[in-house]
């Protein structure tokens, strides 16, 4: 094994403000070639930053960064890589309207008399996608991949760069359970050819799998560092929220009412065939299947955002129509998407915008918003749903993952919601914030309104559903209780 155990990357005492925010203080940290440093913390923890620190994003307010015990100064994502670090975002950065081998060599693409040698670049491409198990056409447009490809294109553009030292921040997040180890294959190819790697995750499991060593941070500072071997995962999680969190999944009991939702005989064009269900009031009703099993593009078309070519759907008995976005609104519909970069956030505006964007309406005065009831609003939903921010004028984009996603969720709730669809809320999110987001999702129950809860994780979606609905290539393959279900039971029907 290459270079094993010999320090690659030493940062010392590193701070970074933001206004109103001390996002690094002082941090001091190790990574050693061949080993894999697994990053721990909540979201707003400073993670994140320290990542973008070392990837020339940011610069430093102070500290010291040495590669291989030499100072260096990193001042953009260039030099970043030229000394040989590379970064795989939890957002993915690929543009949509290119192909495949187009993404993972943009503005260094192979060349042949001064011209992109296209033949070159595509063979190059499929080589490292052959790395990453994926068997597919180089040419393919990554618009029409799902989030899981978009991923494993990532790692790959990651693998081109021949990086010392890899950093991937969530990268098993939208990944199925046999992506996920064929990325720790990868992770553990290239820890023999002595590539340093930090991974950021907030799934314990794979903290204990593939890491050498853990260092947990908290509010910006460093909390622990320790050997992954000698620690155990009740210690990592009191180390990351400063104590011991029992009984994560915060289900509780609320009253089943009438029905809320039915849905007879959608179908897609091309995927979706005769989705039938019903959801009552009160009801968290589980969706999981593997990965493109086509939980989603129910969801999508139920809310009006891809058309049904057959199908109806009654909302308190009456059939409706759904024709887009705002019927579904008008209608008593919230949904919370996968991807809040792409589809639930505008990362350019304010807190307090995003959280009216959905009720705009109803903050309108003489033809003009209120700015005031918005405030108010924000405030509200700034204390109640805990978001980690200096104010409500804060760019959304500035704010960690766990706390965009709070900004997403007050969003939806301010429609008052009657049925509230929830599309891996919990993606990407620490341990503290997705007790949060369970409790959320009862209180709501609680109140009369009738939840669906999309889920890869089946711990999640065993812990918080009264019943379970699971799927397969864009059918229903069954439904199981509270009761029957378990992990075992849910996977013989996803993989039926």
């Amino acid at each position: 094994m290459q270079n094993e155990g010999k320090i690659f990357l030493e940062v010392r005492n590193i701070s970074k403000t933001f206004p109103g925010v001390k996002a690094l203080d002082h941090i001091s940290l190790t990574v050693k070639s061949g080993r894999v440093l697994a990053l721990v913390g909540e979201n707003g923890a400073g993670k994140s930053t320290l990542m973008k620190v070392l990837s020339g994003v940011y610069r430093m307010d102070e500290g010291e960064i040495l590669i291989e015990g030499k100072p260096v100064q990193i001042k953009g994502p260039l030099e970043s890589q030229h000394l040989g670090i590379s970064i795989i975002y939890q957002e993915l950065n690929l543009w949509l309207n290119l192909n495949i081998a187009e993404n993972i060599f943009i503005g260094r693409e192979p060349r042949k008399n001064g011209l992109v040698d296209k033949v070159e670049m595509h063979r190059q491409a499929g080589e490292l996608l052959r790395q990453v198990g994926l068997d597919m056409d180089t040419k393919t447009l990554v618009a029409s991949l799902s989030t899981a490809q978009k991923q494993m294109i990532e790692v790959a553009k990651a693998l081109s760069f021949n990086a010392r030292l890899i950093i991937m921040d969530e990268p098993t997040s939208s990944l199925t359970e046999s992506e996920t180890e064929t990325l720790f294959e990868i992770v553990k190819s290239l820890r023999k050819r002595g590539v340093a790697i930090i991974f950021i995750t907030h799934r314990m499991k794979e903290i204990f799998e593939i890491s050498d060593e853990i260092v947990v941070m908290r509010d910006g500072e460093l909390i622990a560092s320790m050997d992954t071997a000698a620690t155990t995962e009740n210690e990592v999680i009191s180390d990351m929220v400063g104590r011991s969190i029992d009984d994560i999944f915060a289900k509780e009991k609320a009253p089943i009412g009438d029905v809320a939702l039915e849905v007879k005989n959608l179908s897609t064009r091309k995927f979706l065939k005769d989705i039938g269900f019903q959801l009552r009031k009160g009801e968290i009703l589980g969706f999981a299947g593997l990965v493109g099993a086509g939980r989603s593009e129910v969801m999508r078309a139920i809310f009006g955002i891809d058309p049904r070519e057959t199908g109806d759907i009654f909302i308190d008995g009456k059939r409706v129509k759904i024709r887009n976005t705002v019927d579904a609104l008008r209608n008593g519909i919230g949904f919370v998407p996968e991807d809040r970069k792409e589809q639930a956030l505008i990362l350019s505006m304010t807190v307090r915008s995003n959280i009216s964007l959905a009720a705009l309406d109803s903050f309108k005065k003489k033809g003009f918003i209120d700015k005031e009831k918005e405030k108010k609003v924000a405030a509200g939903y700034i204390e109640k749903l805990e978001i980690k921010t200096p104010t409500d004028e804060q760019i959304v984009g500035n704010l960690s993952g766990g706390n965009q996603q709070k900004v997403v969720i007050g969003k939806w709730m301010e429609t008052k919601p009657k049925i509230l669809i929830l599309d891996e809320p919990t993606r990407g999110i620490d341990v503290k914030t997705k007790k949060e987001i369970y409790m959320l999702m009862s209180r709501l129950a609680k109140q009369g309104v009738a939840i669906i809860m999309i889920s890869s994780e089946l711990p999640e979606v065993i812990g918080m559903s009264d019943r379970i609905i699971v799927m397969h290539e864009g059918r229903i393959k069954g439904e199981l209780s509270q009761e029957e279900a378990t992990q075992e039971s849910v996977m013989m029907m996803a993989l039926a």
